[in-house]
C-alpha cells in the first residue's frame, strides 16, 4: 500500500507506480531519426508525444508547489501542440527529465490531503475542476499517450512495447 494522506490518491498512486517505468519502455530502442516521423499523416509524432508527457507531469508539479522545468519547456509550456518546424529533442533527453520530476510529483502527490484535492482550478472561460478531477485526468491521459506511443512503435517496426 502506498504511504498517502488521502486514501482518495491510493488507486492513482498505484497507476502513477505502474506507469513510471512504462515511458522507458515505450520508447526503448526508437531512434531519434524514427521519433520524428509521422508516416504522411498529420498525427503527433512519438517525439512530440513523449515530451508532452513529459511536461504533463512537470505541468502538475507545478500546481503543486514545484518550478521544475523540463529541459524543451519552450516547445511545451503553455500546452503547445505539434509543430511542424519545430526540432524536439533526443527520447533520452526526456528520458532524463522524466527521471528527474518523477520523484518529485510522486511525493508531492502522496502528501495531499482531502481538502487540498477539493481546491477548484479554473482551466478556461467558465470551466473549472478540482485538483482530484485534474490528477485523475492526468493519469488517464498519461496512459493513452503511453498508448498511442506503443502503436507508433509497431507501425514504425519496432516489436511491441515491454511490460517488465
Amino acid at each position: 500500500m502506498e504511504n498517502v494522506k488521502s486514501t482518495r490518491m491510493q488507486g492513482i498512486m498505484s497507476l502513477y507506480n505502474l506507469q513510471t517505468p512504462f515511458f522507458e519502455f515505450v520508447t526503448e530502442n526508437i531512434t531519434d531519426e524514427d521519433a520524428h516521423k509521422r508516416l504522411d499523416t498529420k498525427a503527433n509524432h512519438v517525439g512530440w508525444l513523449a515530451g508532452a508527457l513529459v511536461e504533463q507531469r512537470f505541468d502538475l508539479a507545478r500546481r503543486l508547489g514545484s518550478d521544475a522545468r523540463q529541459q524543451a519547456d519552450d516547445l511545451f509550456k503553455d500546452f503547445k501542440g505539434i509543430q511542424d518546424d519545430a526540432n524536439y529533442p533526443s527520447l533520452s533527453s526526456y528520458q532524463q527529465d522524466w527521471n528527474e520530476i518523477t520523484p518529485i510529483l510522486k511525493d508531492a502527490l502522496s502528501r495531499l490531503t482531502d481538502e487540498e484535492l477539493e481546491k477548484r482550478i479554473d482551466m478556461g472561460p467558465e470551466f473549472s475542476m478540482s485538483l482530484y478531477e485534474l490528477i485523475t485526468f492526468s493519469i488517464y491521459r498519461e496512459a493513452n499517450i503511453i498508448g498511442q506511443i506503443a502503436l507508433w512503435r509497431r507501425l514504425l517496426g519496432y516489436p511491441g512495447m515491454r511490460y517488465m
